[in-house]
């Protein structure tokens, strides 16, 4: 297992982590259309093989995501890096400090490693809201504070209202959508901001297990427009060079997709997993490397992408 630093902080974390936001056709977060012990078994398969960060969020599941990896890691506080995040509409002071402890309490933990605000709220003052993360540090509820799907604007005012330290910034990135290397991403490098990319393997699509005959079924998928037949067009060329760089390493499409990310300076990854097995392969995307063609070729068949979002 590779680990690196978050941010400027003292947590040492697998450079792959565990995202418990799952969905289904019966619902979503972590245990929506999964048995409980299958959640249970797919964290402590995790965390037998070394990957110690776990990222969930009070949305995921309206809460019932936290309680699962509560239970989860009763016994295994000591091992894990816990990141979780509060919802926009819970920004204002008062409803900041009832999520938190909500959290804590579902959790059943009295700190959290990593609190994240999940996205800006425009009808909240952001200092506001960052003078509150400041005193529930200072109280030790919580021991460092990330950001979510922030904007370099936003990064700027949130750090300029913080009297600490953002170590870490979520945000969508995977092969597929690289949009954050614009502006995002160069200034998460610049200000020691780790990136915690989520949805890295875009949503199963770079994994290799759709083709034009086996599309998805669920809702959140159909939505994606990713899985529209103009991008996959473009798409599965791009899926055929994973598969094909994934078979001189003896890895998967997913393992290469993975690799790319978290090869990138300053990303981590946090893929989903519903099963003990899909975390096996997560984590096999690390302790080796792709060369620098491979890289290279990644590189060239991604940014030539013009997918249609619209």
């Amino acid at each position: 297992m590779e680990y690196t630093i978050l941010g400027t902080s003292d947590l040492k974390v697998s450079k792959i982590g565990l995202g418990t936001w799952q969905y289904g056709t019966e619902g979503w977060g972590f245990g929506a259309d999964f048995t409980e012990q299958e959640a249970l078994a797919t964290v402590d398969k995790a965390l037998e093989i070394g990957i110690n960060l776990l990222d969930t969020a009070e949305v995921y599941g309206d809460g019932r995501s936290e309680e699962i990896v509560g239970k989860a890691l009763a016994e295994h506080r000591g091992e894990v890096i816990l990141a979780t995040k509060v919802l926009p509409r819970h920004l204002r002071p008062r409803d900041l400090v009832r999520a938190c402890e909500e959290s804590l309490k579902r959790l059943k933990i009295d700190q959290i490693d990593l609190y994240q605000i999940h996205a800006a709220e425009p009808y909240v003052p952001l200092a506001e809201s960052m003078d509150v993360l400041a005193k529930l540090v200072d109280r030790g509820v919580i021991r460092y504070v990330g950001v979510s799907n922030f904007s370099v604007p936003l990064l700027r005012a949130a750090e300029e209202a913080f009297s600490g330290r953002i170590i870490s910034n979520q945000v969508r990135y995977n092969l597929l959508q690289r949009d954050i290397e614009a502006e995002v991403l160069p200034y998460c490098r610049e200000h020691s901001i780790t990136v915690i990319a989520y949805s890295p393997l875009a949503q199963g699509l770079v994994t290799g297990k759709y083709d034009r005959d086996h599309l998805p079924a669920d809702k959140i998928r159909q939505r994606n427009p990713l899985f529209r037949e103009e991008n996959l067009v473009q798409v599965f060329p791009v899926i055929d060079l994973l598969r094909h760089i994934g078979n001189e390493h003896g890895a998967t499409p997913a393992q290469v997709a993975l690799r790319w990310v978290t090869a990138q300076d300053g990303v981590i990854a946090i893929p989903g997993a519903k099963r003990p097995e899909q975390v096996e392969e997560n984590a096999g995307a690390l302790d080796w490397s792709l060369s620098m063609d491979e890289l290279a070729r990644l590189d060239t068949a991604s940014t030539d992408l013009e997918l249609s979002y619209f």
